[in-house]
């Protein structure tokens, strides 16, 4: 998982609980994405900061060339006007997944440096969801599409 300039450290804790939950083997904070050890992050993450490892990386687009090299395929979690449908999304393994500000979404630069963009469809008056729910949504499908 890569999370790009998520700025409430309530939702950085949210997405190590996550990870921890759905067998995530690692976690990539950029930009101003809050790092271990906080005590907000500890919080909601009830311990999972202290065993998920992490690694913080400056640039989100650095970081996906570099697991590019490495043979991952890299998706990020945005609606755009060419994103997929995340259950009609056929993912291919290793995978890392990117998730993005909380207002301001996944930068273009790192959307630019993705293999594909996928959504999750809103039913509602709203366009989007916590990134953190986001995150666990879209980890689980992709598991189950597997």
């Amino acid at each position: 998982m890569i999370c790009e300039d998520v700025r409430s450290l309530l939702n950085v804790g949210a997405m190590f609980r996550t990870a921890d939950a759905l067998g995530v083997s690692k976690i990539f904070l950029c930009g101003i994405t809050g790092k271990p050890p906080r005590a907000e992050i500890s919080k909601v993450a009830l311990g999972a900061d202290a065993w998920i490892p992490w690694e913080y990386r400056a640039a989100a687009w650095e970081l996906i060339r570099d697991l590019g090299a490495q043979k991952y395929h890299v998706v990020a979690l945005e609606k755009t006007e060419d994103s997929t449908p995340l259950a009609n999304f056929t993912p291919q393994f290793p995978l890392a997944l990117v998730v993005g500000n909380e207002v301001r979404g996944v930068s273009k630069d790192t959307i630019a440096a993705c293999e594909q963009v996928v959504h999750i469809p809103m039913r509602g008056r709203k366009e989007s969801l916590n990134v953190a729910v986001a995150a666990g949504i879209a980890i689980n499908v992709l598991q189950n599409l597997r």
